[in-house]
């Protein structure tokens, strides 16, 4: 039985309440008239039994019951959520955390086609093997395939005169996306596009038309925001070709070898220079473009099978022999599926399908970034353009780090322990290749488009957490030269204290973070037992105090001379220009997740602070022109859509007021997240903005995001369940949980009474059952106690 066709019928549509009561019952006989129509002569009775079984099933998933064991998880996955408006997602077919990311490409207009595509577009300029998803700047694309008919046409064309290329109008009622699948209908072909991939090689399915002049277009001067600085092409054989396209974009100099296999022997293959067409059968330049051609009758299927490599067109055709040997789509793409499924089966969920759409798609998000960056045989390029081989880790690469250091990476602790020592191997190689350890990671080069030395919070988070598998004093080398490097103002850190702001822009917020980072290294040191760094570090972790002015409670620019600043608003934000960054005043004012009581003492003591962070909701003055674009999804000036605010609404434990986490948590999941294409309210940020929903979604997120402890808010999933090792499982049950039952009364953790507004990762290790009862109204007792409230020490 073909898979993917009952896949496909099972997925007819996804039924929203606006539909009405009267959807289900249609949608389930338009799926069994798809099944009879593919399967015309399985009409048994055992067949239909299992049909009529499988139907039930879609009916009560689409009923909003709470299913999540019952139905495959993939089926809650929607790739569109977060690809309109500012997140940026990537929308195309991949498998978790795969080196190929292989979708549609629309021209590049700007910030919102980051990742190549945004959902308000129309047309397509084709499909290639590289995206990013989420991110505030635009790279990759490379490898660009497209199929056409008629007449040739190799240059792409442009936004305002598609025509005159050859790309291709295209509509969102014949677009169709599902975790390791996408297919689109080319209006101006009428061919039919199906993508999957494994981990480095991408499959493609090519419906043609009957043409005599029909084509795949291998583009290698198209790329999304980047510029080709050398390409090649060669044909190896009637079947295929291999090349590579060097660029420079985001990530300088990025190298990506290629070799692609089609099904239909080429009749004629031509290389063109952008528009100059070549005599060879192999060529370099700046912008090649191979075009193969063939005649097609209607209907005939057409296969690609194109697998990449960071250091050989040798190793791009070794991957396609040991990923993608046959030329089964159905099987690719049904293994694809499986390992989605898989892997989103590691949390298990209950509550209604809107919230269960929003949830997985979530946390399908977090599992495209990092992606692999190596070969099947252990090749890979490291960033000081060697080749490089191990056979004793997998090396990564698409480290967003300023990000995901807050959220995602602490989630990787829980769900993705095998990766998690990949990933921090990954950067060790990285530091013993450049003498630091890598802030924005892409492909062979770090673009240091962020502040801080963000890879160490995420080393000490995994150190804390007894991970192996990594060379701890290696590891703790790292961190410490990372942090003495006299570049991006440490060196004013190590001689004044302090960033000068008429030195350097963006003084506040690396200095912020900085402390952020040295607190962590100094925990590490003390637990080596190297007390000189121990307390070195200690008192650099302190230096944000250095910024805080008290005549007017809030953080800001110093000059060399020991000013402050004039003018000082902390409303105002000039992008990257002032001492913030992607942010202002009122945001960066909270920034001290590793000592929220030195910032409750600097505020006043608990009542001013309270106050203080209860204003923060309530502001209403406006951005002024000019303002960080970052500065999105905001409750007075409260910015939900960028990072470095992610951790403020669980500050209301520190200070014994947990209920108030609970309302503002609450009202972020419900009005920042949707299970519509704007269903994020800002970038993605390589699953960021995605993980602090699965954290929340669940009833708590990693405030420090390296002392191991999780601080309660407000679940919004009845039930969950975290798949641990040893199978061994934490299961987290809220009790009496709907819209208005939003504040937790008491907590049970194993059956006891549990009076912490908080829990540790190494509680949750353990396995067992943590139980929320939830009421209407707060009980403002709770974790009110000073022996309750979380504490900025290692746990």
């Amino acid at each position: 039985m073909n898979f993917c066709i009952i896949h496909s019928c099972f997925s007819v549509k996804q039924i929203n309440q606006e539909d009405g009561p009267n959807a289900a019952p249609l949608y389930s006989s338009l799926k069994l008239t798809l099944i009879m129509k593919y399967f015309p002569k399985m009409k048994n009775l055992l067949f239909l039994t299992t049909i009529f079984f499988l139907i039930t099933c879609g009916n009560r998933f689409d009923k909003g019951e709470n299913i999540a064991d019952s139905a495959p998880l993939t089926h809650y996955v929607d790739p569109m959520i977060g690809s309109d408006y500012h997140g940026h997602v990537f929308v195309g077919a991949n498998v978790p955390f795969g080196a190929v990311q292989l979708g549609p490409n629309n021209f590049y207009k700007g910030w919102d086609w980051s990742s190549g595509y945004h959902y308000s577009d129309s047309i397509v300029m084709g499909f290639s093997h590289t995206h990013l998803t989420g991110t505030g700047c635009a790279d990759l694309g490379d490898i660009l395939i497209m199929p056409t008919t008629g007449d040739l046409i190799t240059n792409a064309g442009t936004q305002e005169n598609h025509l005159n290329g050859y790309a291709s109008l295209y509509s969102h009622d014949n677009e169709f996306v599902e975790p390791g699948y996408y297919s689109l209908l080319l209006d101006r072909y009428n061919i039919k596009a199906e993508l999957t991939t494994t981990e480095r090689v991408g499959v493609h399915k090519y419906t043609f038309p009957e043409s005599a002049q029909s084509r795949i277009i291998v583009d290698l001067k198209e790329g999304i925001a980047d510029v080709a600085k050398k390409t090649y092409l060669k044909k190896v054989d009637n079947q295929t070709i291999v090349g590579y396209r060097i660029s420079n974009g985001w990530s300088m100099d990025q190298r990506i070898y290629f070799a692609l296999k089609i099904s239909k022997p080429i009749e004629e293959f031509v290389i063109y220079n952008d528009s100059l067409r070549l005599n060879e059968a192999e060529e370099e330049g700046d912008a090649l473009k191979g075009i193969l051609n063939f005649k097609t009758n209607a209907g005939e299927v057409v296969l690609l099978k194109v697998g990449i490599s960071p250091v050989s067109t040798e190793n791009a055709l070794q991957n396609i022999e040991t990923e993608a040997a046959n030329w089964d789509f159905d099987a690719y793409h049904t293994k694809a599926i499986e390992l989605w499924a898989s892997e989103l089966n590691k949390i298990k969920a209950e509550a209604d399908s809107t919230i269960l759409r929003t949830f997985y798609t979530a946390l399908y998000h977090t599992m495209i970034a990092p992606s692999l960056y190596n070969d099947n045989n252990g090749d890979y390029l490291g960033a000081d353009k060697k080749q490089y081989n191990s056979k004793t880790f997998k090396n990564y690469t698409t480290f967003s780090l300023w990000d995901t250091y807050r959220a995602a990476n602490p989630l990787f602790t829980l769900i993705q322990q095998e990766r998690v020592p990949d990933f921090i191997n990954s950067m060790l190689e990285l530091y013993k290749q450049e003498g630091k350890l890598p802030e924005w990671h892409l492909m062979g080069h770090d673009n240091r488009v962020m502040i801080g030395y963000n890879a160490v919070p995420i080393i000490v988070d995994a150190y804390f957490k007894g991970f192996k598998g990594f060379d701890t004093q290696l590891a703790y080398e790292a961190v410490v030269k990372t942090a003495m490097r006299d570049d991006r103002g440490v060196d004013f850190i190590k001689e004044i204290g302090y960033i000068p702001f008429d030195k350097q822009h963006e003084s506040v917020a690396k200095a912020m973070e900085y402390a952020i980072y040295d607190w962590g290294i100094a925990q590490m040191a003390k637990d080596l037992g190297k007390t000189e760094d121990y307390e070195y570090f200690s008192k650099r972790s302190k230096y944000y105090k250095n910024y805080f002015d008290a005549s007017n409670g809030f953080f800001k620019g110093k000059n060399a001379d020991g000013s402050w600043r004039k003018d000082f608003n902390p409303i105002t934000s000039s992008h990257r220009t002032d001492e913030f960054c992607e942010g202002n005043g009122w945001q960066y004012l909270w920034l001290v997740p590793q000592d929220v009581e030195g910032l409750i003492e600097l505020l006043g003591g608990e009542k001013a602070f309270i106050k203080k962070l209860d204003s923060l909701f309530v502001i209403k003055e406006k951005l002024e022109e000019g303002a960080s674009a970052d500065i999105s999804g905001l409750i007075g000036m409260y910015a939900h859509g960028n990072e470095p605010g992610h951790h403020i609404t669980y500050l209301y434990a520190y200070a014994g007021e947990q209920w108030k986490t609970a309302e503002k948590v609450r009202q972020i999941m419900k009005e920042m997240y949707t299970d519509k294409p704007d269903g994020l309210c800002g970038n993605e940020d390589c699953g960021q903005m995605s993980a602090w929903y699965i954290w929340s979604a669940m009833g708590f997120y990693p405030v420090n995001p390296q002392n191991g402890a999780y601080v309660f808010g407000s679940p919004i999933l009845d039930n969950s369940e975290i798949a641990l090792a040893n199978n061994k499982s934490f299961k987290i049950i809220a009790h009496d949980n709907n819209d208005k039952n939003i504040y937790i009364q008491s907590v049970k953790l194993n059956g006891m009474d549990y009076s912490k507004s908080f829990i540790t990762h190494k509680d949750i290790q353990q396995g067992g059952t943590l139980e929320f009862f939830m009421g209407s109204q707060p009980n403002k007792a709770f974790g009110s106690d000073e022996n309750d409230r979380p504490k900025s020490i290692i746990y």
